[in-house]
């Protein structure tokens, strides 16, 4: 499903326009964004869990050359599925 097809599938079950829905959309996704930029948690109940994880530094290889490189430590976003959504893809 593309964003596009979600906007489709939001404004018929809400009957609401398209560009309501593409708005409605976009706030959601700056919100959670600004939320994870701060570091917090957004958790929709039975949806799931967004966060933020910190990932270690560690050592790599080059695959062209194989010579070692230093991979700094970097937040990354994380997503745990919540029940409902969980049982709903069994």
């Amino acid at each position: 499903m593309k964003k596009a097809d979600l906007i489709d599938t939001i404004s018929s079950k809400a009957g609401i326009t398209k560009r309501a829905a593409e708005d409605s959309i976009n706030a959601f996704m700056e919100g959670v964004n600004k939320a994870l930029s701060k570091g917090d948690r957004v958790t929709l109940v039975g949806f799931g869990t967004f966060s933020v994880r910190k990932r270690a530094a560690r050592k790599a290889r080059n695959p062209r050359t194989g010579a070692p490189i230093h991979v700094p430590s970097r937040n990354v976003p994380k997503f745990q599925p919540g029940a409902k959504m969980r049982g709903a893809v069994r």
